[in-house]
């Protein structure tokens, strides 16, 4: 295994909803805040707003943080799992009217505002459930610890 990977995440709130994106591994779907790898010698903000253009097709008016931190890292017996930190960031999209999130990605399968109230229904990777529906802006920078998924 080679070293963590690190990958930057957007949370966008609109009106009680965060914006996710689908992927699906194995026939399996699971969802995402929309964000993706740092690249080598990129800033995390730099990265953070390639990402979001990347899979949102919008442009960032406004970022903060990062506002909080997880891991996630294989047990010993997941030979192929990869160790990544997920930095999260607070977004503001600019504005775009009525246009709805595309994406260039192919991995982004799709795009949903989903109620906080209804997170706990989906498989979110990281399961970053309870800091979703609980954050507020202006929380403190928080870490939440190792992660994993099998």
């Amino acid at each position: 295994m080679s070293g963590p990977r690190i990958r930057v995440g957007a949370l966008v709130v609109n009106g009680g909803r965060i914006l996710l994106v689908r992927h699906e591994k194995d026939g399996r779907a699971y969802w995402l805040l929309p964000g993706g790898g740092v690249e080598e010698g990129e800033q995390l903000e730099d990265a953070m707003r390639r990402e979001f253009a990347e899979e949102c097709g919008l442009a960032v008016r406004s970022l903060q943080g990062p506002i909080a931190m997880a891991e996630t890292i294989p047990p010993a017996d997941v030979p192929d799992g990869r160790h990544i930190l997920h930095m999260i960031f607070a977004l503001d999209p600019a504005p775009h009217g009525n246009e709805q999130p595309t994406s260039v990605d192919s991995a982004v399968l799709g795009h949903a505002f989903v109620d906080r109230s209804r997170l706990h229904e989906l498989e979110l990777r990281p399961p970053i459930h309870d800091f979703l529906v609980g954050y507020r802006p202006g929380d403190p920078f928080v870490s939440l610890g190792r992660m994993w998924i099998s």
